[in-house]
């Protein structure tokens, strides 16, 4: 169906909504209510704990690095490039014509959250977040909060390959649209799949340096996060774009590189994000969930650009039994221009069901 943004609302609000183990921060139409719930998890929400691990199930295995090897990490500096966010979330992606089935290989490594005494604090929100190339001003989610549809917002926290600068991106402005009442969605962008077809992301990942490249990535996150003022538990989504699926070896090198990303991540105490299109990343993610990698992330944020604002179906990558417990995001429209309050942004629409930052 066409997305239809809903009218203006008075205010904006967060409702608590008790699940299990679970509390989800939606939108409703009253007025702003008391902060966020904080929410306990026991696994990765969406997926069944996984088997035990065995090191003979993969030469590849190795033991999750500490947190303080983590922020030892030396990594170069970063470097935007001046095109916007691919926009094929449609097109690009498809396996090619009459290419053999993607088949990968299980990477299973040492979840550092299976050694944890206490589970991840998470927040969930549910409900229409949109993201832009840049942090808008504060002025303009001012503006925006209260008298759009939306309660969330994607952030570009870090990575070499961001397409936009990022100079209002401070932890002044974290604290000032949270304030407000904002969620906010950090995503980091970095080395793309070693297949992936010309643009301007030229830094590919390394397939014989996969998961090291991972690790070190989630590294550079999390400093960024923590710079900005964000707690543990809050999610980082590793964007990566589109790319030609059918490439055995290139599939390989993106899930491991995610399997590591994760890994680290989770050692610092983050949750782990995965953004990518329905028809490549999301894909090969499904694929390696099936396949019995691990760690995987805790929640999937899949671009399909039908005009469904749904987190429902998966866009048919995702099964009923893969982060479906408030673990999806689905970017369901793409290079639109909207205004509120006086305040006009070109925006990318969503609809949220699954972890937040803290």
């Amino acid at each position: 169906m066409r997305y239809l943004g809903p009218a203006a609302l008075t205010a904006a609000s967060l409702v608590l909504l008790l699940a299990t183990d679970q509390a989800v921060v939606g939108m409703s139409t009253a007025g702003p209510a008391a902060a966020p719930a904080r929410v306990l998890a026991r696994t990765a929400p969406g997926l069944a704990p996984g088997p035990a691990l065995d090191p003979a199930l993969d030469s590849a295995f190795d033991p999750a690095p500490t947190a303080q090897q983590l922020t030892a990490q030396q990594l170069p500096a970063q470097a935007a490039p001046a095109v916007a966010h691919q926009a094929a979330a449609l097109t690009e992606g498809r396996t090619a014509a009459g290419a053999p089935p993607v088949r990968l290989r299980p990477r299973l490594l040492a979840d550092p959250l299976r050694s944890r005494r206490e589970p991840l604090p998470a927040e969930v929100f549910t409900g229409a977040g949109f993201d832009a190339c840049s942090a808008p001003p504060v002025e303009t989610m001012r503006a925006w909060w209260g008298t759009s549809p939306y309660g969330a917002v994607g952030i570009y926290t870090s990575g070499r390959q961001r397409a936009c600068g990022q100079s209002r991106l401070t932890a002044d402005w974290v604290r000032e649209v949270r304030e407000m009442g904002w969620q906010l969605i950090p995503t980091h962008v970095g080395r793309q799949a070693p297949c992936m077809a010309g643009g301007s992301k030229t830094q590919r990942i390394d397939p014989a340096q996969a998961v090291q490249q991972g690790r070190e990535e989630a590294a550079e996150a999390v400093r960024a996060v923590q710079g900005l003022g964000l707690r543990v538990g809050t999610p980082v989504y590793l964007d990566v774009e589109a790319y030609p699926r059918g490439d055995s070896a290139c599939s390989q090198a993106v899930m491991d590189f995610t399997v590591g990303w994760t890994q680290a991540l989770h050692g610092a105490g983050f949750r782990s994000g995965f953004y990518s299109s329905t028809n490549s990343g999301v894909a090969d993610l499904a694929a390696a969930a099936r396949a019995g990698s691990g760690p995987l992330p805790d929640a999937v944020w899949y671009a399909n650009w039908d005009d469904r604002a749904t987190t429902t179906d998966g866009a048919g990558r995702l099964g009923d039994d893969l982060w479906t417990d408030h673990a999806r995001i689905h970017q369901h429209h793409g290079n639109a221009r909207e205004s509120y309050g006086g305040a006009a942004l070109a925006v990318d629409r969503n609809q949220v069901d699954g972890p937040v930052a803290r």
